[in-house]
């Protein structure tokens, strides 16, 4: 009878055994699932914010050409205010252009705004000019274009039309020699693409915090 309980004792301690083996094999699987889930999709959301970044950094234009501008007319008035970084040449000789437009095809082309005479593009100054031309609906792009041995750093652009609000795009950055180099927002603008944008980056960060958070737990 002893050897009999023992056996029959054997036989449930392993049954019992092998029950939390599974349930165990189980729920190692479904957490291991759930944060290669997570992990993947972390992945792909930082793939995107990449992307959308690259896209609101200033970049070079490769097929920008002015050729290709509108020249309708001068029926329309521009303010454009170029601020000069204070990590700028105290003064330059470079020779600085600017085109800017919308979204529909009308673009502004202002060549040399540069006048070393009149102390243009001094270092931590800003200097506004009056452009005439085309008229346009929200601004939505901007290149500068620079050629000179000087290496001017741009601090920001600001545009002011009767037509649409006021647009900055900021730079702090150098601008390479004899290519147009800018921003172009015109497939991103809208306050619903913004939104969306904004609303990507706040679960990217919970989706951080949830792998986190799991692999602590495992």
């Amino acid at each position: 009878l002893s050897i009999l309980y023992h056996l029959l004792k054997f036989c449930f301690d392993f049954s019992l055994r092998l029950v939390s083996l599974r349930n165990n094999f189980v729920r190692s699987s479904k957490m291991a699932s759930v944060r290669l889930f997570t992990l993947f999709s972390f992945v792909f959301l930082i793939s995107i914010s990449v992307a959308e970044s690259n896209v609101l950094e200033p970049h070079v234009a490769e097929s920008f050409n002015v050729s290709l501008i509108q020249r309708l007319g001068n029926t329309c008035s521009y303010t454009v205010i170029i601020s000069t970084s204070c990590s700028s040449t105290r003064y330059t000789r470079d020779q600085i252009s600017v085109a800017f437009g919308d979204g529909y095809g009308n673009q502004i082309y202002a060549p040399r705004l540069d006048d070393p005479s009149t102390k243009t593009f001094e270092q931590c100054s800003s200097d506004t000019f009056e452009i005439n031309g085309p008229c346009t609906y929200q601004i939505c792009y901007v290149y500068l274009y620079r050629s000179g041995p000087d290496g001017w750093i741009p601090e920001s652009v600001k545009i002011y039309s009767h037509g649409s609000k006021a647009v900055t795009f900021s730079y702090n950055t150098h601008v390479p020699e004899s290519v147009w180099y800018g921003f172009n927002y015109c497939n991103s603008a809208s306050d619903s693409n913004v939104l969306a944008i904004g609303l990507r980056r706040i679960v990217l960060i919970l989706l951080g915090f949830i792998v986190a958070g799991t692999t602590l737990l495992l």
